[in-house]
């Protein structure tokens, strides 16, 4: 007997909606008029906001089923679509607006017919009373949830939201023993990886061999600062991921230690934890991510208690218990619950703030973030990223000490950016008013922040210096930005006393000098050099590194009496000691490093550099706007080639690294390609030279794919370029990928076709149109074979889509790198007197990278088009050398590309 009464279905293309009344009738959507058609009727949808969004946002009642399915089935995921829904419930899939408005009250009722077939289980225990809360609040599914459930007068019950005491307790374990260090040979890595295949698996003679050559990473170090390390480049196909697993896994298990292996990709990380299920029984495999990606449980508690929270927060509940991993940030809480609720919100119930009080927590037993640093520490495979492992390194352990002796890098061709994210420094207003908050609190904003008196208010209630030491700390953080600081930017402004602030205004009226016309008239943010200074900034930056010293001093002392503590009181209670380790890490990573680091750019300013003269680090000024207004001034510092802190921080204390890619080389000859990839990985600066393999790809190029470069397309023509596009897509029937160099053109392009695509039966999605975020776009685009999806150039490693969902690739121009003040000071001395050979090594990595995501099996076909009239033949040693280049008009691509992707087999 359906649950649900008769009601409206809406669903909403580009240009075009459609409205199932409760006649059962579809109907159109007029234009502008779909509350005057809705009146005062709730209708069901699928993904809320991008629903609205497509409307423009009209002032309606909506009944979301991706709130329905997050309450049902939480820790589930699924493409956030009519037909992804369907896909999830195996029903028949719509192919129209007007079939998925037909179909969305049947899913609705299959989900509620699943609940109530689980009602008794211990899962939903307690769902009626967490269900009439959320109604309470206004949660519009709650009285059919509780019809489902057979409770439909349940009282509202807080149970559920008590996870601190639902969830179950970690244990803690002795430490553990350091590793022993014996070798693994390359017949055991040959051995263990035909077991992980098993003996039906397809034979790759190319695995075998990197498997072997890779167990070099795993001897045994033989002098000190000399690790042993391999470069490994494997061709798409290759089927690397086990074949380094293969030797990691035996690794770990004979010398009973830790293997870390390091992505640049979250999607990367959770694609080799599904491989790693493969291992032998009681392989203990780990994916760690930065505390500031789970659940807080006393973030939560604090937020529970705001009413407009409780029906994200209801469903969060339900998600925590059946969570693998307490992981907010792709992990299985789905991408797209950001995107109903805000994520905001998900920021504020995670430790983002780094202000975490570890013991003193009331739920420091049941901690998501505790359990997973104790699951890591008995780990044999930690599957983390690059930003967290280059963290480990600069800090000298995450949570403690430990700091691994072993590494896989995988999408090692990310290491230069990954390193010159991690060993940059970014002194700006936002930067410094984040470590005011840190220290002071909210400052009688409606923030939540706990300051840093409030945080350690047990300590200092017993500890005379703690109190001493937190006063002086927090009396010299009013030197820093205080609140709204943006609002006061302006040097026309009356001066105050705040040296923080006092520098920004400076360093904006130099930007701001140095700027053109079109920027300044622009919305945008921009760059400018540093030097030569202003008159003005010397003495505001002199005035700005003592104060920063006056706050430094006071935190130093401070963690060095926290340290004295635990030498000088042996008798203290564990968690006692955890809590002040605890407290004189935070210190020490939020406060006095970036404190120090601050401070050695501004002591270092008056250093002006002569013309040309090649420098150990890039400094420069960033305006950020907002609209055309300026919001913030930056003075960042980063290194000239952030490699060599890559190479003295992780690889030299390690014993041994993999870093490995299938886009790792770049040149006209073997040796030359080496080089540049030693260069790009850092190996170049190792003590030894590293160990070099490389592996071809066993896919037939020849065969199952095309390179068309267009030649009659005016790309600056907005609607020539989107002309093209459309034929190129509908040509595929879908399943185009279009990568695009500037989100304006993007948007300009998804206007013109989005609807005539649509009619196609070709959904179009795009990011920064729809209201979802990347993870979500590709997690569609997979779903659906013949949807396609437009992104800016950096969606590309994103993407990582086997079969015939993927099947085209557009790039509108040659992907060249920006030419802004990093990239034109590294072309000039790292290019070795050729800047534009730097240039093409960067676009034929970005080009391989791109063309890479075309096929992931054997069976793949697929189509890489560039339209770019002018791109230079040089650039095409980014293709696999058997793969046809082939150079036409549009018309001409077109029809190729509709006889090549329609062949079988």
């Amino acid at each position: 007997m359906p649950i649900l009464p008769s009601m409206p279905a809406l669903v909403a293309g580009h240009g075009r909606a459609v409205i199932l009344g409760v006649d059962g009738v579809v109907a159109p959507v007029k234009q502008g008029g779909v509350a005057r058609q809705l009146g005062e009727a709730t209708a069901l949808v699928v993904h809320g906001p991008a629903t609205l969004k497509r409307l423009g946002n009209p002032a309606i009642q909506v009944l979301d089923l991706l709130e329905l399915f997050a309450f049902i089935c939480p820790a589930e995921t699924l493409a956030p679509t009519p037909a992804g829904l369907a896909r999830a419930l195996d029903m028949d899939v719509p192919h129209s607006l007007d079939s998925a408005a037909l179909a969305l009250a049947d899913m609705a009722e299959a989900l509620l017919a699943r609940l109530a077939a689980g009602k008794n289980t211990p899962a939903n225990r307690d769902a009626p009373g967490l269900a009439t809360r959320m109604g309470a609040a206004g949660w519009g599914w709650a009285p059919y949830v509780l019809a489902a459930l057979g409770q439909p007068d349940a009282r509202p019950d807080g149970m559920a939201m008590r996870l601190g005491k639902r969830l179950p307790k970690w244990e803690e374990v002795a430490p553990r023993p350091p590793p022993s260090a014996f070798a693994v040979t390359s017949a055991q890595a040959r051995a263990r990886l035909a077991t992980l295949l098993g003996p039906g698996a397809e034979q790759r003679p190319a695995q075998a061999d990197y498997a072997s050559a890779v167990s070099e990473a795993f001897a045994p170090r033989l002098a000190e600062g000399s690790p042993h390390v391999v470069i490994a480049e494997a061709g798409t196909g290759t089927g690397k991921t086990f074949g380094y697993l293969a030797p990691a896994s035996l690794w770990a298990e004979q010398n009973k230690g830790a293997v870390w292996i390091s992505t640049y990709t979250r999607h990367l990380q959770r694609q080799i934890e599904q491989e790693a299920s493969r291992l032998p029984a009681g392989t203990k495999v780990v994916l760690r991510k930065g505390r500031e990606n789970y659940l807080c449980l006393l973030n939560f508690e604090d937020a529970s208690g705001v009413e407009r929270y409780a029906t994200p927060l209801g469903l969060i509940a339900r998600w925590a218990m059946a969570s693998a991993d307490g992981d907010l940030f792709g992990g299985d809480l789905p991408g797209w619950f950001a995107e109903l609720f805000g994520g905001a919100l998900l920021a504020q119930i995670a430790d983002r703030r780094g202000e975490c009080i570890h013991a003193a927590c009331p739920h420091f037993s049941t901690c998501v973030i505790e359990r997973v640093v104790r699951n890591a520490r008995e780990a044999d495979l930690v599957i983390a990223n690059h930003a967290l492992v280059m963290a480990q390194a600069v800090w000298g352990g995450l949570d403690d000490d430990y700091v691994p002796t072993r590494y896989v890098f995988d999408e090692g061709h990310h290491i230069f950016d990954a390193a010159d994210s991690a060993f940059s420094v970014e002194l700006s207003g936002t930067a410094m008013a984040e470590l005011r908050r840190w220290l002071l609190g909210a400052e009688g904003t409606r923030s939540r922040a706990r300051g840093l008196a409030r945080r350690l208010e047990d300590i200092t209630a017993t500890d005379d210096k703690t109190l001493k030491y937190v006063d002086a700390a927090l009396k010299a953080a009013k030197s820093l930005p205080a609140p709204m600081f943006s609002t006061r930017l302006d040097p026309e402004l009356e001066p105050d006393k705040n040296p923080a602030e006092a520098l920004l205004r400076a360093l904006r009226v130099q930007l701001r000098a140095r700027a053109t016309e079109n920027e300044l008239n622009g919305a945008a943010g921009f760059e400018a050099d540093l030097h030569p200074l202003n008159p003005d900034i010397l003495p505001a930056a002199q005035a700005l590194s003592q104060a920063l010293e006056q706050l430094r001093t006071p935190l130093v002392t401070l963690r060095e009496h926290m340290l004295e503590r635990l030498e000088t009181e042996p008798d203290i209670e564990e968690t006692t000691r955890q809590r002040l380790e605890g407290i004189a890490r935070g210190l020490k990573r939020r406060g006095i490093d970036p404190l120090a680091a601050w401070r050695r750019i501004l002591d270092g300013l008056a250093a002006e550099p002569a013309p040309g003269e090649r420098p150990a680090r890039i400094e420069f000024l960033r305006l950020d706007r907002e609209a055309g207004t300026d919001r913030d001034v930056a003075l960042l510092s980063h290194m000239l080639d952030p490699t060599e802190a890559f190479i003295q921080s992780i690889a030299a204390p390690a014993h041994g690294l993999l870093i490995t890619s299938a886009t790792l080389r770049d040149g006209t000859d073997t040796e030359t390609a080496w080089e540049n990839a030693e260069a790009r990985t850092g190996a170049v600066h190792l003590a030894a030279p590293a160990i070099r393999a490389a592996f071809d790809s066993p896919f037939d190029y020849a065969e199952r794919t095309r390179i068309v470069l267009v030649s009659d397309v005016n790309t600056q023509d907005i609607g020539a370029l989107a002309g093209a596009y459309q034929a190129l897509f509908q040509a595929a029937g879908g399943g185009g990928l279009g990568l695009f160099t500037a989100i304006s053109r993007l948007k300009a392009v998804h206007a013109r076709i989005a609807p005539k695509l649509e009619d196609a039966g070709i959904p179009l999605y795009a990011q920064h149109v729809d209201a979802m975020d990347n993870a979500t776009l590709v997690d569609i685009f997979r779903a659906e074979e013949h949807s396609c999806l437009l992104g800016t150039d950096a969606m590309r490693d994103g993407v990582d889509i086997p079969g015939n969902a993927l099947r085209l690739v557009v790039f509108e121009r040659t992907p060249w790198p920006r030419p802004d003040i990093l990239h034109r000071t590294r072309r000039a001395h790292l290019s070795h007197g050729a800047p534009k050979d730097y240039d093409d090594a960067i676009v034929r990595l970005r080009l391989r990278q791109a063309f890479g995501r075309l096929i992931r099996r054997a069976d793949d076909r697929g189509v890489f088009v560039l339209m770019d009239r002018q791109v230079p033949s040089r650039l095409f040693s980014a293709f696999p050398e058997h793969a046809p280049i082939i150079r036409s008009g549009l018309a001409e691509a077109i029809t190729g590309i509709r006889r090549f992707l329609s062949q079988e087999g």
